[in-house]
């Protein structure tokens, strides 16, 4: 396995050198977002196509990671392409100067991305070469059930804001219908569900220590660059937003509060 994820890590540090050369010339480092899911989506083909043989939880996941890498990838570069730099590099660039950014956001963005992407992709590794690869299990099917909830919330999340913001009188204003009238972020908590399912696969394959890129992968998107980071700007970008935190469950989907 260990020389199998090596292989995989030398894959994406190549595709992110050259993404990277490519954000030098256009001055735009917001196209490393693009490459989030797709990057998931080599990672594990790597694994499937470096298979002696194709089990069906190998077909399985390719299947389902494929899917969600590809629409993820799809639908950041139909939000982003055509539009300036996102404002949290645009800061770094202000911060460090244009001069020395060019190369300090090959570590500080691109190569750091590679390094998350390789740790959370380990339930990947896990489920493609565990021990017990005979057939699928109960847990994969729970697997494939967890991955339905938590990709119906992510794409459909995804969906409802982008019909939300492409409607003029809706600025200024809190989404509050639909999957958000349950949770503050449902495409959130799909992302989340979704790598929570690769590690249903991973441990139904005998890998449970590989299924802790899942804790990872949460822990990022509450605690670091989704959840907190976003709530602080919508906090102070919107005086409707502090109602409706208090109304609705941050992250797991409940009922609203009365």
């Amino acid at each position: 396995m260990a020389t199998l994820f090596f292989q995989a890590s030398l894959i994406i540090l190549v595709l992110l050198i050259l993404l990277w050369i490519v954000s030098v010339f256009i001055k735009n480092v917001s196209i490393v977002d693009l490459f989030w899911g797709f990057g998931f989506v080599v990672i594990n083909a790597f694994y499937v196509l470096s298979s002696a043989e194709i089990t069906d939880r190998q077909i399985l996941l390719l299947v389902l990671v494929s899917l969600w890498g590809l629409r993820l990838s799809f639908y950041l570069g139909w939000r982003n392409i055509g539009k300036a730099e996102d404002f949290r590099y645009q800061e770094f660039r202000k911060k460090y100067g244009p001069e020395r950014y060019w190369w300090f956001s090959f570590f500080q963005t691109f190569l750091l991305q590679g390094v998350l992407m390789m740790l959370i992709s380990t339930p990947l590794l896990g489920a493609n070469f565990g021990e017990q690869n005979s057939g699928l299990q109960w847990l994969d099917y729970a697997g494939i059930l967890v991955w339905i909830i938590g990709f119906t919330f992510e794409a459909g999340g995804d969906i409802q804001l982008a019909r939300f913001k492409s409607n003029p009188q809706n600025k200024g204003k809190v989404l509050n219908t639909g999957f958000w009238k349950y949770t503050r972020h449902p495409n959130y908590f799909g992302d989340s569900a979704v790598w929570w399912s690769y590690a249903l696969f991973s441990i139904a394959a005998g890998s449970y220590w590989l299924s802790l890129g899942s804790v990872l992968m949460t822990l990022l998107i509450i605690k670091v660059s989704g959840v907190a980071l976003l709530e602080k700007s919508l906090t102070s970008t919107k005086p409707q937003y502090s109602e409706y935190i208090r109304k609705t469950n941050a992250f797991i989907p409940w009922f609203p509060k009365k």
